[in-house]
């Protein structure tokens, strides 16, 4: 019988700046308040958006703080203080709902960008 594969909070979710705007596009680098306004919209609504941020610290709390705004949880806590075992604990479906919110973290730096968000990996 096969085995089902872990779905993966990161496989394809960082990738170079795109000109192209195939979805609302987030300045994860703005302010904390900013970012909090942005993502309870983002969850609410259909289509998704791309975040862009060269941080990869900000890559992972922009990951925890889509999480936190699908699951009615502290969105601020989430973005200040990621809490990695949670994340990597998300069953598929929530993985899947994360995903279809946050279609991708663009970045100028998506080789460093993805040495950090790489610890939410399935080991």
């Amino acid at each position: 019988m096969p085995t089902a594969t872990r779905a993966s909070l990161v496989d394809g979710l960082v990738r170079p700046v795109s000109a192209a705007r195939a979805a609302a596009v987030l300045d994860a680098d703005a302010p904390d308040v900013r970012v909090i306004e942005f993502l309870i919209a983002a969850a609410h609504s259909e289509g998704g958006f791309i975040a862009r941020t060269d941080s990869g610290d900000r890559a992972l709390g922009l990951i925890a703080a889509t999480v936190a705004a699908l699951c009615g949880e502290d969105i601020g806590c989430a973005l200040a203080h990621p809490d990695l075992e949670f994340l990597r604990r998300l069953k598929a479906p929530a993985v899947e709902a994360l995903r279809g919110v946050l279609l991708a973290i663009e970045t100028n730096t998506p080789e460093s960008v993805s040495r950090v968000v790489d610890v939410l990996a399935p080991a």
